[in-house]
């Protein structure tokens, strides 16, 4: 059976386009983009985005808000982590429920419709394994009905040549058969791969890594991995191996389409080639960067080489699509001094925003990310009569979102044509908001 959308404007894959009703069939997919005939009944909604991937999440980390913000000397992404583990050693499955599930909403009323979740919370509490905490983050996006690709992560060690610390033992496998039969266990979601980082995971396990997961994982899943996000972790890989992250990467893989670099933050001229060279997406994560103290990647010199990249709410500290934008595009501006830096004769919004959703589209290897037949119909809805829009001209509109608008501006949130969010709330608020609240003050409670 099918469905109808209708919207006064649209943002398809070759830009604006208007009086549009979108055909979505049984599986909540687009099977056509047609002229509305007849505008006087009305629309759905002003402008309908494609809906953004949130292409790198750890939703965990929601439980850290307004944690850890109190100067302690000489604070860094480092000592930022002694916070984050004191959270991962005592949640248990039930309070990442929770968390999850307002993670996943929270970035449904932000904008982005489907997410590549890097989970490494895999362990109980006291390290044995079990694949409860996975389970929970899947069980979370039923809920929310939120699209999911989980991505399982290996985490072997604590750094390059060092083993992984007491407080890492719910992240870590350390033979790769204990992370195979966690992925093999895992149904009912899109699964890829992801090896933490070159500093948890040995270059020269990632090839027997690949070997496994191609038996396990149908042709074009995904492979993440975190790279170059800070410079202490760029020196030490040059010390330990002589070579750079993405240098190294490269000569352990055969980098291709499918493989995500989360961050890429200090890579150098050469890898930025490498990059783009090999039609990679870098996942770019502006809020969470900023947050860590990380730096700014080079964007608009990738973008101009042919980059793809696409946006993820990572941390989870401040979840907002438009957001993750504007500061993508201030942080070149800061950098280099300019303006306009990721924007073309269309201006920033429109550009922004598609090439950012088909990047991701690619990140998750999902048909999310377009407008346009076969696509599954995950749309955000704008308001066009919120404050920072109202009276533009629909393209000046989508500037004015980029550079002054936020999550409140959006009017609906659909994942495959069914309506999750409307007038900024999702559609079980109360229920997801209950036991977020429960499971904060149950950590209080228990002294975490």
């Amino acid at each position: 059976m099918s469905t109808v959308l209708r919207f006064e404007y649209i943002l398809a894959p070759g830009g604006i386009e208007r009086h549009k009703r979108l055909i979505i069939d049984g599986e909540g997919r687009i099977s056509a983009v047609e002229d509305e005939p007849d505008p006087s009944a009305g629309f759905d909604g002003w402008l309908a985005l494609p809906g953004m991937p949130n292409a790198h999440s750890h939703c965990f980390q929601r439980a850290l808000v307004g944690r850890g913000e109190a100067a302690r000397g000489d604070d860094s992404f480092w000592n930022w982590r002694q916070a984050m583990y004191a959270l991962a050693l005592t949640l248990s499955p039930e309070q990442l429920l929770a968390v999850a599930a307002r993670s996943f909403a929270d970035m449904l009323r932000a904008g982005f419709t489907s997410v590549a979740e890097f989970h490494y919370l895999h362990h109980r509490a006291d390290g044995s394994r079990g694949p409860e905490m996975a389970r929970a983050v899947i069980e979370a996006a039923g809920q929310t009905g939120i699209r999911l690709v989980l991505l399982p992560v290996l985490y072997q060690r604590g750094g390059f040549s060092r083993p992984a610390e007491p407080h890492q033992r719910r992240f870590i496998h350390e033979r790769l058969e204990d992370y195979l039969k966690l992925l093999a266990s895992l149904h009912g979601v899109p699964l890829g791969i992801a090896p933490h980082s070159l500093r948890a995971v040995d270059a020269a396990v990632l090839a027997e890594l690949i070997t496994a997961a191609d038996r396990l994982l149908p042709p074009g899943y995904p492979r993440h991995i975190h790279i170059a996000e800070q410079r202490r972790e760029v020196e030490e890989c040059l010390a330990a191996t002589g070579a750079r992250p993405v240098e190294l990467l490269a000569d352990a893989v055969q980098l291709d389409a499918n493989w995500s670099l989360v961050h890429g933050t200090h890579v150098s001229a050469a890898e930025l080639k490498l990059m783009t060279g090999a039609g990679v997406t870098t996942v770019l994560c502006p809020l969470t960067e900023a947050y860590l103290g990380d730096g700014i990647f080079p964007a608009r010199a990738y973008v101009q080489q042919g980059g793809r990249f696409g946006i993820g709410s990572d941390s989870n500290v401040r979840i907002d699509a438009a957001e993750e934008l504007r500061l993508l595009e201030y942080g070149q501006r800061l950098t280099l001094g300019r303006r306009a830096c990721l924007a073309t004769e269309d201006g920033l919004g429109v550009p922004l925003w598609s090439q950012a959703a088909e990047g991701g589209a690619a990140a998750l290897a999902q048909a999310v990310g377009a407008i346009r037949p076969g696509a599954f119909a995950d749309i955000v809805v704008v308001d066009g009569t919120a404050s920072p829009l109202a009276a533009l001209e629909v393209e000046s509109a989508l500037d004015a979102l980029v550079t002054a608008g936020s999550s409140a501006d959006f009017s609906a949130v659909y994942v495959g044509g069914q309506l999750q969010v409307s007038g900024g709330r999702h559609r079980i608020e109360e229920t997801v908001a209950n036991a977020y609240a429960d499971a904060m003050q149950a950590r209080v409670t228990e002294g975490g």
